[in-house]
Formats: structure tokens, sequence, C-alpha cells
């Protein structure tokens, strides 16, 4: 794949579609980095018998236990020994903010190298949702997103990503969410990146969050969405990683004429051959496909354009997924009217789509991705 490099600075050039992301200094090794056999290596190489690898995915994937030092079915001489070279403070919380009475709560956090990045917990009455970042920033440069605008800084790793999970699982363990204990149940990576551009981490993070205890979190894979702007190539690549995930795409119009706007990468890989790509994934895993369309005033919101989308669509294994635009201050980019809404969801329902408008959680605080960063 031909790619850019983004500048140090992390803001792409005017125009520049940026894949990767710049060089920086890796965080450490953690645990929810390896695989099994990996951690038993890696506890080995500490002078530790092997089973121990066990006892501390345990710890951390089942009982959410991330400090060896509390671990006192581990000998004492190793439990510092293992909170150094496994167990490295990934995610500092510096702001978190909550609505709909304490059951959406929205964390900002710090990573090693000072990079921002935000993860949501939506607790709803028959699941919990979290939404995870899998890079900090985003190169995919949308010019409606707050995150794109920003630029891309880094790749995350697949414990960073891993560990937001963790910590909304901990927060559900400990009460402290209203509607009492609980688990997480669902996983959108819908935050900050395109999880496609970071590919083997995000793969990564999903086996870790669908592997049974003590292997990883034990979420069932059809609670777990990835989305993407229509990185062609890589879309095909994860039909072959046998992970019944849900593959959400990011649409947002179905004309090339927009979308070369809305969404730049489409000047690579057009509309025709990314919902190719959508359709053969949804034929190999027998995955119902997400289309995403933030629906902007205006812009994309189109009785036509609902209907050009209907037809591009119809008789596919789908569900169009409408999103009321979290508009960002500032911006002139801002959200459809009700009645247009309503037409284009008449529109999508004549040509027999499946549709739904998404619930606009989180609104009350900065809950569009990016948001709680930028201010930061």
């Amino acid at each position: 794949m031909d790619v850019s490099t983004a500048s140090q600075s992390g803001a792409p050039a005017p125009g520049q579609l940026t894949f990767v992301a710049p060089r920086r200094a890796k965080p450490a090794r953690h645990l929810a980095d390896l695989t099994m056999a990996e951690r038993r290596a890696a506890v080995a190489e500490l002078g530790e018998k092997p089973f121990r690898a066990d006892q501390l995915s345990r710890h951390y994937f089942e009982k959410l236990n991330g400090d060896p030092r509390l671990m006192t079915d581990l000998p004492a001489a190793a439990r510092e020994k293992f909170a150094t070279a496994l167990f490295p403070t990934l995610l500092t919380s510096v702001r978190e903010m909550t609505t709909d009475a304490g059951t959406t709560r929205k964390t900002l956090w710090r990573l090693f190298d000072g990079a921002l990045v935000e993860s949501v917990l939506m607790r709803y009455t028959d699941r919990t949702t979290m939404c995870v970042s899998s890079q900090a920033g985003c190169g995919m440069n949308c010019p409606f997103c707050a995150t794109g605008q920003a630029g891309l800084t880094r790749n995350m790793t697949t414990a960073e990503i891993v560990e937001q999970v963790v910590a909304g699982a901990r927060a559900l363990a400990a009460n402290q969410v209203p509607g009492g204990p609980g688990r997480v149940s669902n996983v959108v990576f819908m935050g900050m990146g395109e999880p496609l551009a970071n590919y083997k981490a995000v793969v990564g993070a999903v086996r870790r969050m669908v592997e049974p205890a003590p292997e990883g979190l034990g979420i069932s894979a059809r609670g777990i969405t990835v989305s993407t702007v229509g990185l062609v190539p890589a879309i095909g690549k994860l039909a072959d990683e046998g992970l019944p995930v849900t593959l959400a795409l990011s649409l947002h119009a179905p004309d090339d004429e927009l979308r070369d706007t809305l969404v730049p990468i489409n000047t690579r890989w057009k509309v025709a051959e990314v919902l190719d790509a959508a359709w053969d994934y949804a034929a190999r895993t027998k995955r119902r496909v997400s289309i995403e369309y933030a629906l902007i005033k205006d812009i994309n919101d189109q009785e036509w354009r609902a209907d050009l989308l209907g037809k591009l669509i119809k008789n596919k294994l789908v569900h169009v997924n409408l999103i009321p635009l979290n508009p960002t201050p500032g911006s002139k980019w801002t959200a459809s009217r009700p009645e247009d809404e309503r037409a284009f969801v008449r529109r999508l329902e004549f040509h027999g789509v499946p549709v739904t408008v998404r619930d606009t959680r989180g609104r009350e605080i900065d809950g569009a991705c990016g948001q709680l960063a930028a201010a930061e």
C-alpha cells in the first residue's frame, strides 16, 4: 500500500491522506499485548514458572486486577518484578464527564507520552457498550470530524486499547455506574482513529476481548463492531481473520462527488469498490454490515441521496445507522433538521432497507470523538 507519513506535529497537510503514524517512543510491554504463549515465555524470562502467566492473566482479565502487588497468590518476591515488567501504567484519567443520570461516562485519558484519547461507557437496560479509541488522533482528515481535524499523533498498542475496556469493566464491577454491578457486553471501535489503519494492534485487541478467561475478557465476537472509512485491502484482510465481528462502514455519502469531500480516502477507493468489499465481508462472515451515515444539514441529507443509497444497498445483508451529527464548537457542520431526518428514513424504508437513528447519547458531555481532547 502506497502511504504517506504524517508530519511530526501529527497534522496532515491540506488534502493529505495519512495512513502511517509518526514514529514515536512506544509504551512499555503489557500483559495484554501478549498471547498466552508469549506471556508464559515472558514470565519464564523473569525466572519464574510459566504457570504464573495463567495466574497473572486470570487476575487481569477475570478479576480485573492490574496490580501484581495485590495478587496474594503470587510469591511476594515476584510481585514487584511482574509489576515492573508486565503491568506498566498505560492510561491515566485526565477528565471524566457523565450524563444520562450517570449511565453514560466519557473519559479523557493521557497516554504515557502525553497523547490524549477518549473512551465512552454507555449503559442501557439490556447491554453495556464501550466505545474505544484505536489511535491518538486520526489521519483520515474528514472535515466534519473533530478527531480528523486534529490529525494523527500515533497508533495505540493492543494493550492501550484493551485497557479502555478493562477500565469500563472495573467501573461496572465496582458498582460505580447506576444499575448495579455489571459487565461490558459490547465494544465498538468508533472512538478516535481509523481502526483498520492500526490493523495489527486492533486485531490483537479484538482477540484479547473475545478469548475466554484467562486468555482474554470473554466478550462475544458478535458484540464487537469495527468501523472503517473504507480501507478496502484491510476489509478483505479482516474477513480472513475468522473473527465474526460486525463491520461498520462509515459511508456518509452515496455518491463519489460528495464523498470525495466528506471522506477524503474516497479519492483512493470509490463508493462502488468500498461497498463491494463490504458485501464480500458479509458473504464470508455471515455478519450484517452496518452502514454509518452522519446526517449533515443541507450537505448529505437530501431525499435524492437517500434514494441513491437505498438503490445501492437494497437486498443486501445490511443495516443503516443514521447518526445525527454531534457538532463541534465553531464548525460549519451541524445536524440535519428533524423533518429532513424523517424524510431520509422514509426513503430508505421505501427501498426495504433496515434503518435506525442512533441514540444521541453524550451530546451534553462533548460526546463527539475528539471534542474533549481538543478542549484539553
